[in-house]
This record gives structure tokens, sequence and C-alpha cells, in this order.
């Protein structure tokens, strides 16, 4: 089972959106899903050479958060390199100018893309593209949020840590056209129409998540939350229903005390302040 990083970036449009990435209907594992960010760990995401460059949280601090005895940092940095590579927006903070990277500038916009295809290709690190930039990676305002295994059934099997971020200015998303093909905006209520309405198709950590980001009603209260939520604890979530009709529970949803719900390998720490919108009905997770 593969560590992996994922990020639910947010911002106001006015109201809170997330952004979320489809991936190409060709790919053998998901295809054609809509999904957050992300992906498997790397060996280099551990390396001293980029954790030098998370001056806002150290590895024993990011370890305790995440209930690891070490590498916690790790999941950090592969969050910030996978959505750069798939979505190209990099969570980078300019010590010099006092903000985050702000790519916005034409030449800059030419330079990084670059940039993001020589850190796909492994041809250059994100430490190295960081180093030549004078840029550190900007892991303040990411906050742990959820941790989620893939459920059996899939070729490939996850264990992923999601983080909530907000959107950098001076950035815009772009698919990488290789593992996604399609970026897009939208508010987690709508996200959950569409997916009831088999307009989008997800798996059940990502419905589970939308449900939680639906209760809030702007990126701040979202991000504040998740601080506050830091050092926990962690709900268990549940699962009632078969692969072909299934429902996530979280907790305080009618239903999940009973014998009928199944425990998931998930547990979820940031909560919205009231209840999270219904549930609804999803349908084939396991063979997607």
């Amino acid at each position: 089972m593969q560590p992996a990083a994922t990020i639910m970036l947010l911002d106001d449009r006015p109201q809170l959106h997330v952004l979320m990435l489809r991936r190409r209907r060709e790919s053998a594992f998901v295809g054609g899903m809509y999904l957050f960010p992300g992906g498997g760990l790397d060996p280099a995401d551990a390396e001293e050479a980029v954790v030098a460059l998370c001056p806002g949280l150290s590895g024993s601090e990011a370890s305790q958060r995440l209930g690891l005895t070490g590498g916690g940092l790790a999941y950090w940095v592969a969050g910030i390199r996978e959505t750069f590579e798939e979505a190209g927006v990099l969570l980078a903070w300019d010590p010099r100018a006092q903000r985050a990277a702000d790519l916005s500038d034409a030449a800059a916009a030419r330079r990084f893309a670059a940039h993001r295809e020589a850190v796909d290709a492994g041809t250059a690190s994100l430490a190295q593209i960081l180093r030549r930039e004078g840029l550190e990676l900007w892991v303040d305002p990411m906050h742990y949020a959820a941790r989620w295994i893939t459920p059996s059934g899939p070729p490939r099997r996850y264990d992923t840590r999601f983080f909530v971020a907000p959107m950098p200015a001076g950035q815009a998303p772009q698919p990488d056209a290789r593992e996604a093909e399609r970026v897009e905006w939208v508010r987690p209520a709508e996200a959950l129409e569409r997916f009831a309405a088999g307009e989008m198709r997800m798996l059940p950590p990502t419905l589970g998540m939308l449900r939680i980001l639906a209760g809030f009603r702007c990126r701040d209260e979202a991000l504040g939350a998740a601080a506050a939520a830091r050092s926990g604890p962690d709900h268990p979530a549940r699962l009632v229903g078969s692969r072909d009709a299934w429902r996530v529970l979280l907790p305080g949803d009618p239903g999940y005390a009973c014998d009928a719900a199944h425990p998931m390998q998930a547990w979820v720490r940031l909560r919205p302040p009231g209840a999270a919108p219904a549930a609804a009905p999803g349908r084939g997770f396991a063979g997607a």
C-alpha cells in the first residue's frame, strides 16, 4: 500500500470553492474520476535538501500531527510536489517579497512551466527548483484534515493524508494532460449535487471530504477550523451498503452507529461547525 498525500486547495470565488481534477478517461487507475491533486510519496520527499526548505514546520512536529514516529514532513512535501506536477500550482513562499510565490508574470509563468515539466520528468528535483528561484515551501497554511485508505478493489491502493491549503494569489491551475485532463473550481455542495446526478464520478474519500467542506461558508473558516483541530481527535468514517450502492457516513449522521454501517479505514480530523450535508448515494467505487 502506497503512502500518499493530497491537497484540497480552497478559494473564495466569492463562495468557498475547492480545486478538483478529472483524471484522463484512459487512465488505468480511476479513469474519468474527479479528485483532488495529489499522489504517492517519493523517497526524495524526505531528503534533507527539501526538508531544509520547510522553515515553517519541523519534522518532529509534522510527524506528531499525523500520529507518526517519523517522516511526517514528507507528506507535506509530497502534497506540494504532486499539486505542482498535476495542477501547476506551487505552494511556495518568497522570503524576499514576504508573500506566496507569484507566477503571474509572463516570464515567470514560462519559467515555472519548464520547472514543472522537469520535476514531473525527474530531470530536476523540487529542492533544486526552489533553491534556484530563492523560494521555500509554503507549509504554514497547509493543515492536515483526514486520512483515508483506498477501499479494496482498485488495482492500486493508497494510504492518503488529506490537507487543506489556500490557493496562492498570482497563480492559475492547469492540468498536466498526462494524468489530469481537466481542472475545475467547484463549490463543494455543487459537487455533491453533480455526483448525485451522475455528472461527477468520485471515490468515497473524495465524497466524504466534500461533505465536510460543504459545511463551511468561506476559505478562512475552513482553514481556521483545520488549524484549531491540529492536535485531533480523529473521528472514524463508516460505509453503509455494498460496492454497487453505498453511502459514506460521518460522525453524527443518522445510521452512523447502526450494525449495517461498516467501519472504513478512514479517520477525519476536520469537521464543519454544523452538520455535514446529507450523504448522497454512490455506485461502483470498487471497480472504478
